[in-house]
C-alpha cells in the first residue's frame, strides 16, 4: 500500500466495498432497504452522503447520549489523545481512576462499590455473569424473554429475542421467565402474576440454588417495556432468598434516558448487586463497565482478567465529560419534559391511526406498537417495516425492533429539544398518512 488514503463518499463504492469486505456476520443487521450512509453529527442531528439532514431518533443505537460531536467530549478527547493514547491497565493513569470515582458516587449511598471497566456492554455482560456465578459458587442464571443483553456467545445465552440466539449450543444453566409486558404479557397487566411466574420458573427450572438474575429496568430492543412498580423489588427478594444477585443491565437505560434519574432502578426501590453500563457512557467512544459490590466483585481477584481497551485514557475521559455534561446542562430534566410531550403527541395518533396499538414510555425511551387488530394485538410487521422506512424519507432516524418487528424505537440524545418535537410528530403522521394512502390504492 503505497500513497494517501483517502476515504470515498460515492454511495454505490461504500456499499459495493462493505458487499465485498465485512463478513457475513458483520453484513446481516442492516435495517433499511437502503443502506443509510451516515457522514457527519451535530448534536441531535446526523447527515448523510447526500446532505440530507435527519433527526437521530436512535442516539446511533442508544450511544450518543448527549449529542453528536458535542463539543466538550470531543475537547475532552482531543486533550486526551493528544497526550496519550492508550495506557493498558498493568499501568496506572489517573483518567480512569477519576472516571470510577464519579461513577461509583452515582451509586446508592452505604454500600463499597467497585468498577471494572470493559471495551464494550456486552462484554460487561459477560463479565457480570461470570462474576456472580464466582461469588456465589451457584451456576443458574435466570433472565426474562423479550430480553437484550448482547450477542456474543456468552451474552446471547440470556437474550430472549430470537433474532440474536444463533443456532448454536448455548451456555448452559440460564432459564427464562416471563416478562412483565404490560401490553401483551403472558399474563396479561400486573405485577404479581410475573412474580408468581417467577416463583415456578425458580421451582421448576432451576436448582434451587441460584447465581443470580439480570433484568433491564425497560427493555430496550424489546420494545421498550418498562418494569411495573415492585416488579425488580419482588424478583431481587425471591433471587436473594436462593442465594443469587441482582444484575441489572442499564446499557440501554442509563445515563438519565428515562428523564427520571441518572439510573432507571433509582425509581424501583431496589439496590443492585450488579449493574452493567454502556452505550451512552462514552458518547459514542468504545467503553463498557460494571459496577458492583466489593464483596461481589473481591472474589475475582485471584486470575487475571482485563479487557485490552476498557481503562483507555481517552474513552474514560469522554465518560467523564459526558457525566459532566448531563449535570451541567440539566439534560435528565430536558429528557423529563421533552420527553413528556413527544409522548403526549405521539399517543394523540392512537385516535387517528387505528394500526397503532399501544404508545409507551418515559423520558426519552418510547415506543409506538403496531397491531392488524387492537383486540386480538396481533402484530403488523409489514406495515411497521414500511412506516419505518417512511420515517426516513420525512427526515427520522429510529429503530424497528422487538421479537416480532412492530414496534417503532425512539431513543434519541438527551438534547433532543421542545423545537424538534413538531418535526418529530409531523414525520410520524405523515409517515402514517403514507401508509393509508398504500392501503386504498
Amino acid at each position: 500500500m503505497s500513497g494517501t488514503q483517502t476515504v470515498t463518499w460515492d454511495t454505490d463504492e461504500i456499499i459495493a466495498k462493505r458487499d465485498k469486505y465485512y463478513a457475513a456476520s458483520q453484513r446481516a443487521f442492516i435495517p433499511y432497504k437502503k443502506p443509510l450512509i451516515l457522514k457527519r453529527g451535530a448534536m441531535q442531528y446526523v447527515w448523510d452522503e447526500q446532505d440530507n439532514k435527519l433527526i437521530d431518533l436512535l442516539g446511533m443505537n442508544l450511544c450518543i447520549s448527549v449529542g453528536h460531536a458535542h463539543p466538550k467530549v470531543v475537547a475532552a478527547v482531543q486533550e486526551q489523545v493528544g497526550q496519550l493514547t492508550h495506557c493498558t491497565t498493568m499501568f496506572y493513569h489517573p483518567v480512569p481512576a477519576h472516571f470510577a470515582e464519579e461513577l461509583v458516587a452515582t451509586m446508592p449511598a452505604g454500600h463499597d462499590w467497585v468498577v471494572h471497566f470493559t471495551n464494550s456492554g456486552t462484554e460487561a455482560i459477560d463479565l457480570a455473569m461470570m462474576m456472580a456465578r464466582a461469588s456465589t459458587g451457584n451456576q443458574d442464571m435466570i433472565a426474562l424473554r423479550n430480553s437484550y443483553h448482547g450477542a456474543t456467545y456468552g451474552a446471547q445465552g440470556l437474550t430472549g429475542v430470537q433474532g440474536f440466539r444463533h443456532n448454536i449450543g448455548q451456555l448452559s444453566n440460564i432459564t427464562f421467565a416471563a416478562e412483565p409486558n404490560q401490553y401483551r404479557g403472558a399474563f396479561g397487566p400486573g405485577t404479581q402474576p410475573y412474580l408468581d411466574d417467577l416463583d415456578r420458573t425458580i421451582a421448576c427450572s432451576t436448582s434451587g440454588h441460584l447465581a443470580g438474575m439480570i433484568i433491564e429496568p425497560v427493555q430496550g430492543y424489546g420494545g421498550i417495556v418498562e418494569m411495573p412498580e415492585g416488579y425488580i423489588k419482588g424478583a431481587a427478594e425471591r433471587v436473594c432468598a436462593h442465594g443469587g444477585l441482582m444484575i441489572i443491565d442499564e446499557v440501554q437505560s442509563g445515563f438519565g434516558k428515562t428523564g427520571q434519574s441518572l439510573w432507571a432502578f433509582d425509581s424501583h426501590d431496589v439496590v443492585p448487586d450488579i449493574v452493567v453500563m454502556a452505550k451512552g457512557i462514552g458518547n459514542g467512544i468504545p467503553l463498557g463497565a460494571v459496577v458492583a459490590k466489593r464483596e461481589v466483585a473481591e472474589v475475582m481477584g485471584g486470575k487475571l482478567l482485563f479487557h485490552t481497551y476498557g481503562a483507555n485514557p481517552a474513552a474514560c475521559a469522554a465518560g467523564r465529560a459526558v457525566l459532566k455534561v448531563i449535570e451541567d446542562d440539566a439534560m435528565i430534566e430536558n429528557a423529563r419534559v421533552v420527553g413528556a410531550e413527544l409522548h403526549k403527541r405521539l399517543r394523540g395518533m392512537m385516535d387517528h391511526f387505528d394500526i397503532i396499538g399501544d404508545v409507551r414510555g418515559t423520558g426519552f425511551m418510547q415506543a409506538i406498537e403496531l397491531v392488524k387488530d387492537r383486540e386480538t394485538k396481533e402484530p403488523a410487521p409489514k406495515e411497521t417495516a414500511f412506516v419505518f422506512e417512511r420515517t426516513r424519507e420525512h427526515g427520522l432516524v429510529l429503530s424497528k425492533s422487538g421479537n416480532f418487528k412492530n414496534v417503532l424505537r425512539m431513543v434519541p440524545p438527551l438534547c433532543l429539544s421542545m423545537e424538534d418535537v413538531d418535526s418529530v410528530f409531523n414525520a410520524f403522521e405523515r409517515s402514517f398518512e403514507d401508509l393509508e394512502r398504500r392501503g386504498s390504492t
